[in-house]
């Protein structure tokens, strides 16, 4: 097998749940073959740079192997590699959403009849 189509080796991959998520990601402009933006039944080689946006999360992979399949997650993993730079992306990116979390106040418990009240006129919703 010398190609694949992208949305199979995305989904054999392990990156989406289904095939459509997967082909849905890649007609959305979601996934880049070698810095272009590619169509869902775009041939992948070994060798190839895909940087795949899910979510507020961007992989840049480097392709290692080939499936049509999806077998279990540490097959998976040895289908790519993902480059250093994107790694620490990834991490320090983690970081500030955990410290922006820890920022937010969370409330002791759920807003009463009242105070729901209140805060849908301060919205404007009522």
């Amino acid at each position: 097998m010398s190609e694949v189509r992208i949305d199979k080796w995305l989904w054999a991959a392990r990156f989406f749940k289904t095939r459509s998520m997967a082909q849905q990601a890649v007609a959305g402009g979601k996934v880049h073959v070698n810095g272009h933006r590619v169509k869902p039944a775009h041939g992948l080689k070994i060798g190839d740079e895909v940087r795949v946006t899910k979510g507020p999360q961007q992989f840049e992979l480097v392709v290692h192997g080939l499936s049509e399949k999806r077998g279990p997650a540490k097959v998976a993993e040895t289908l790519y590699e993902e480059t250093l730079e994107s790694l620490e992306r990834r991490e320090k990116e983690s970081e500030i959403r955990k410290m922006e979390r820890l920022a937010r106040p969370i409330p002791e418990r759920r807003p009463d009849k009242k105070q729901r009240r209140v805060l849908r006129r301060m919205t404007g919703k009522d």
